[in-house]
């Protein structure tokens, strides 16, 4: 048994897990785990306040930790190692949650594992399908990321097209906002479609048609925005036709990245909006289109988790990663340095 205890606080999630990375099926490999979510303190507002999350974070986490030792009938000593997200993140969540690691990391004398949160949502389709091997194409899709990006290995990532402008689920939650749909908006905005026609509005696909694989959303949700305040349309119907439109872009987009790759072992997609329904029936298609497997975490591995973080942790780990005590937290933290520049302000990379 390889036995990790991964923590979450990147945004505003405050989690804990362990995970046996040795187990063979997803049953047994996450013992226990403990999700306090920070929905109800940021609704009124309509998005994640960091200080509020901040604070939040350092009132959940140590409980949390104890909490899951205890459902999974563990003590520090029993553990091999920790890891915690070193970000990329609200900076003030990230520094709770890996301050918090190091300690228990010094108390335990156990090897850190300083985790990039996008590494925890590339590595966990392999937490939940065993049978997923390297390499594989995936679309990371979340609040604050928007990437293609082909998986080689622990630490080895190339990316092929990212957002020139907003992530999708930023996308989708601004849709929320403006249809008074309330925080969090991504499962509203797709509860509110199924009732809609998506072909009702023909919002603009933007980049469709381009040439290259990368990204871009802030001209949809301009869109959505100007519909919403001209009136007359069924709020039913401007959830279904936006969601139609990202979905129809991330598959223009991902089709054409496809074209450029060779010797993938499936298209995979993680991330929050990875939990989205009708964006996985999509992918699914293209994925058996092209002649790929389809893999998807659970909705549940889909959102932020400390499952995620410690499977992370237990591949770098059996890879011979270890990090030393002074890691450091980072707001930004790209999973491919060597990528090129793209064009465009405010790139998520």
């Amino acid at each position: 048994m390889a036995l990790i205890l991964g923590i979450e606080s990147s945004c505003d999630e405050t989690a804990a897990a362990i995970v046996d990375s040795a187990a063979s099926t997803l049953e047994r490999r996450i013992l226990a785990q403990h999700i306090a979510s920070q929905d109800e303190a940021h609704r009124p507002y309509g998005g994640v306040v960091p200080e509020i999350a901040a604070r939040a974070h350092v009132e959940k986490i140590a409980p949390l930790i104890a909490a899951t030792l205890a459902d999974a009938g563990l003590e520090l000593a029993d553990l091999d190692a920790i890891a915690a997200t070193a970000g990329p993140g609200l900076i003030g969540g990230v520094m709770v949650g890996l301050v918090t690691a190091k300690a228990l990391a010094m108390a335990g004398d156990k090897p850190l594992l300083a985790v990039n949160h996008l590494e925890g949502h590339a590595l966990s389709p392999r937490l939940a399908d065993p049978t997923l091997a390297y390499p594989y194409c995936l679309l990371l899709v979340s609040g604050g990321h928007c990437q293609l990006l082909e998986v080689r290995g622990v630490g080895n990532y190339r990316r092929l097209a990212t957002t020139i402008d907003d992530a999708l689920g930023e996308a989708f939650d601004k849709t929320a906002k403006l249809l008074g749909l309330g925080y969090p908006g991504g499962p509203a905005v797709e509860q509110l479609a199924r009732a809609g026609d998506a072909k009702a509005i023909r919002f603009p696909r933007p980049l469709v048609g381009s040439g290259d694989a990368n990204f871009s959303f802030a001209g949809l949700k301009s869109a959505v925005a100007r519909t919403v305040q001209g009136g007359g349309q069924v709020p039913a119907d401007i959830a279904a036709s936006f969601q139609q439109a990202a979905i129809d872009c991330v598959i223009d987009r991902t089709r054409l990245a496809l074209a450029g790759l060779s010797g993938m072992n499936a298209l995979v997609i993680a991330g929050g909006v990875a939990a989205n329904a009708a964006m996985r029936g999509a992918l699914e298609t293209l994925a058996d289109h092209s002649g790929l497997r389809f893999v998807a975490p659970p909705p549940a591995l889909c959102t932020d988790n400390a499952a995620m973080i410690a499977w992370a942790g237990g591949e770098r780990l059996a890879a011979g990663y270890r990090d030393p005590l002074d890691a450091i937290a980072r707001p930004r933290w790209p999973l491919d340095a060597a990528a090129e520049p793209v064009r465009g302000a405010g790139v998520k990379a």
